[in-house]
């Protein structure tokens, strides 16, 4: 593989810098939302898009007349106005034209600049006939380790804006937007539709002003009840304006004409409609908007090279979801029947309203801003290429988008992807969330609840396990037989989180099911009990295996092993040595039976026998229990030198740099030149003749487990030249690079990409032993990254002088280290 087409080794290895969109990269969505509360996102225009606040996905949804403008007015000139965005871009391709609430008319910047480190985003805004720089600078807290203040459902949107002139500036920064409470969506004028008469009140308290919205007649047990906010924590020289509410285009026209005549806004009556002959005679009711419009600003002058900056929240609070998962027509149609009961999210049980919330964040804005800066400042100040970076950074969205909720009673919850409009893949998949570790690594309390829904709540009695989560929301269990990859990877998955917390007790409460679920499993898929998995075995792939592989076999040998360490600890001397003999015996007779010398294969006499298998194939998934391991810390379950060189196989055979030369009838990830690693490849033939399930796809969560494997092993360029080819298909033209997809956007698998950083650190932490260390495998004479384990997180540094000597230093930014031993400091 020439991998010089791709990128030069120069390209992969070169560290600093940052990733940014123009303003023409239309599908770079910035998520501002908190873990489970839904959510607003940020285009590369600085406009606000994909208004996601009302649990539901909604892709394109928008709410009309949001929006911030600037007003300015330098001394001899005439003032200059703008909405605080660039430029609209092409197509324009619509049927009636831009809509009266798109604005689209108003004057925005020339330019714009978009960076988003999560989590903030940063656009810079750029026109030569303002007198005044202005830069957008917006975000969620998000504190790792701290779910509650991660979980927030506030956006807090700053504009900063700087005279670089040699006289005063006079300028003034409006916020709008429309009281959408109530919102049931659009109708055929693409107006919004709502479900009941909404009003706008002004409040102000010490150090917040505003408007707080509500619907009049709603109930606070009704599905769309709810509250919004848009406040500012400015306080000089505000002025307020609740925008007419009548005729046509009057309350744009009136807003725009009052706002730039001198950056002030004056609040008016209602002004009557005369002889408009036209409304009398047709029904024009459509004009008549249901939605209420309000308006704060703050003025400003500012002296010569001084900048101030404009802070607003926009804050929302809907209470009730339904309690259920929602995904095809028929859970549709029940819905809109009244056909599900309501359940709270948890962050309803934290904050009574959207104003308390805006309350709250100015409250401790220098707690949670100063929290969320230093994860930001840890996670991108490292020695790290910025791709690699981007890569793991960009993925930790999927939990902050309506793929994952959080429920009343503090569990957390998933989809696999989000539709449009509606979730896809519902109920924490377990072989699909097998991959993903960035929940696990940052928020280790939630993850620790998937764990005890899926143990505590959804086992059966014979300790089956459905791979779908339904009980947990009053829901009957599915008929579907269980996964063979999603259940061992549960048990395996309690390892991990029992030794990155070190919580005995966690281990305790779900030790009696996690053992029913490991006798469950060795009888229906190794039914001769000699560690080599031969039964009926359904996977991520939507398909069964047949035969021994170690796409399932690794998981299987993990859970074993980890079963046996955690029986040990807790003193349970026969269970550890049961499990420890099995899987002494298995881990070698699976290496001996499937390695071929190059890769592992899949054991089966006749692959065509039963549909849907990869037989001889090279499997990127092969060693996806390996990667599981590794990211648990139980190490090797394989021989290390078979590892090394099936990974060489897996990019010599699988990793292909034009996908022109991939035929493809499944679903496309990855198409014309772009480079990906698709899932299977017949390099000696073999290929049966119906192949599994998405054998030709390309699937940025396995890609990332294989690099992450490969950086273990040392193959570090390979590793680099994968991750570097999903970044460039993720590149906010052609898809939007916070949100990879599989089935659905935000795809849960894609998190896998955390396990990027504490690889390339050779980090390994123990919270059972209380220890940590680390080992970078690349810039070890400079070298800075993050870290994290389940009681704190900071930055490591490691510098190598002339002489050879190592010297260390580890901070700790959030929480306390106590008595763990950090091994080579």
């Amino acid at each position: 593989m020439d991998t010089k087409k791709l990128h030069s080794k120069a390209d992969l290895f070169a560290t600093g810098g940052e990733i940014s969109y123009q303003r023409d990269a239309s599908v770079a969505k910035f998520l501002l939302g908190g873990l489970g509360t839904g959510n607003i996102s940020v285009g590369a225009r600085g406009e606000l898009r994909d208004w996601e606040i009302f649990n539901w996905p909604g892709k394109g949804q928008f709410v009309p007349f949001s929006f911030f403008a600037i007003w300015t007015k330098e001394e001899g000139k005439e003032p200059v106005s703008r909405i605080l965005e660039s430029k609209l871009c092409p197509p324009f391709y619509k049927s009636h034209g831009f809509l009266n609430g798109e604005l689209a008319g108003i004057p925005r910047f020339e330019e714009s600049k978009m960076v988003g480190k999560q989590p903030f985003v940063y656009v810079d805004l750029k026109d030569s006939k303002v007198p005044v720089t202005v830069k957008m600078e917006a975000f969620t807290p998000f504190i790792p380790l701290n779910a509650d203040d991660s979980g927030i459902p506030v956006a807090v949107i700053r504009y900063k804006v700087k005279n670089p002139t040699d006289r005063p500036i006079d300028v003034s920064v409006v916020g709008t937007m429309a009281n959408v409470v109530g919102f049931d969506g659009y109708d055929v004028f693409n107006n919004v539709k709502l479900v009941d008469e909404v009003q706008n009140e002004y409040r102000e308290e010490d150090g917040i002003r505003g408007w707080y919205y509500t619907a009049k007649h709603l109930k606070e047990t009704d599905m769309k009840f709810g509250s919004m906010s848009i406040s500012t924590t400015n306080s000089t020289n505000i002025s307020k304006k609740k925008w007419l509410h009548g005729q046509w285009t009057d309350n744009a026209q009136d807003f725009w004409d009052d706002f730039t005549e001198d950056g002030m806004l004056t609040e008016e009556d209602e002004i009557e409609a005369k002889g408009c002959d036209l409304l009398s005679h047709y029904d024009f009711s459509f004009l008549n908007l249901k939605e209420r419009i309000s308006s704060i600003s703050s003025y400003e002058t500012i002296q010569p090279n001084e900048e101030k900056t404009f802070e607003f929240l926009i804050s929302w609070y809907f209470p009730n979801r339904p309690k259920g998962w929602i995904e095809y027509d028929a859970d549709l149609k029940r819905y809109r029947e009244g056909g599900y009961d309501t359940i709270k999210n948890y962050y309803a049980t934290k904050w009574t309203d959207a104003w308390n919330v805006a309350e709250y964040v100015v409250s401790k804005m220098d707690y949670l801003e100063g929290n969320s800066r230093a994860f930001e400042n840890a996670l991108f100040n490292t020695t790290l290429p910025a791709y690699v970076v981007d890569a793991v950074a960009s993925n930790i969205m999927s939990m902050k988008s309506h793929c994952c909720f959080r429920i009343e009673d503090g569990n957390f919850l998933g989809w696999e992807g989000i539709r449009d409009y509606v979730g896809c893949g519902q109920g924490n998949v377990n072989h699909v969330w097998n991959y993903a570790t960035a929940v696990a690594c940052l928020f280790p309390d939630l993850e620790i609840t998937m764990r005890n829904v899926e143990f505590n709540i959804e086992l059966d009695d014979d300790g089956c396990m459905p791979f779908r989560a339904r009980k947990v929301l009053g829901e009957s269990r599915w008929d579907m037989i269980p996964a063979c990859d999603g259940e061992f990877g549960s048990i395996l998955r309690i390892y991990r989180e029992w030794r990155y917390t070190g919580d005995d007790e966690f281990l305790k409460g779900i030790w009696d099911n996690m053992m029913k679920a490991l006798e469950f499993s060795i009888k229906e898929w190794d039914t001769d009990g000699d560690g080599v998995l031969d039964g009926k075995q359904h996977v991520t792939y939507d398909i069964e295996f047949y035969g021994p592989n170690t796409m399932t076999n690794t998981i299987y040998l993990g859970a074993l092993k980890g079963v046996a360490e955690m029986a040990e600890h807790l003193g349970k001397t026969d269970v550890a040595e049961k499990y420890r003999a099995l899987y002494e015996k298995a881990a070698p007779l699976v290496d001996q039976k499937l390695f071929n010398g190059e890769y592992y294969i899949q054991e089966l006499e006749d692959v065509d026998a039963y549909r849907y298998q990869y037989g001889k194939g090279c499997l990127t998934d092969q060693l996806l229990g390996q990667f599981m391991c590794q990211a648990a810390g139980l190490g090797y379950v394989l021989p290390k030198e078979h590892v090394k060189k099936t990974l060489e196989s897996i990019y010599k055979y699988n990793f292909r740099d034009c996908m022109d030369d991939v035929p493809n009838v499944q679903r496309t990830y990855a198409l014309n030149d772009e480079a990906g690693l698709v899932l299977c490849s017949w390099p000696h033939g073999g290929r049966p003749r119906f192949p599994f399930a998405y054998c030709d796809e390309v699937w940025t969560g396995v890609e990332y487990t294989v690099a992450a494997a490969m950086i273990k092993e040392g193959m570090i360029e390979e590793a680099f030249t994968i991750v570097r080819a999903i970044r460039d298909r993720y590149d906010g033209y052609k898809r939007c690079p916070w949100s990879e997809t599989e089935a659905g956007h935000h795809y849960i698998r894609p998190m896998s990409s955390f396990t990027l950083i504490p690889a390339l650190a050779g980090y390994e932490c123990d919270m059972v032993k209380k220890t940590m260390s680390f080992d970078p495998v690349i810039n070890k004479k400079d070298y800075t990254t993050f870290w994290i384990n389940g009681k704190a997180w900071g930055t490591y540094y490691q510098t190598i002088d002339d002489e050879g000597n190592v010297h260390r230093d580890i901070q700790v930014l959030y929480g306390d280290l106590g008595d763990i031993r950090i091994e080579n400091i």
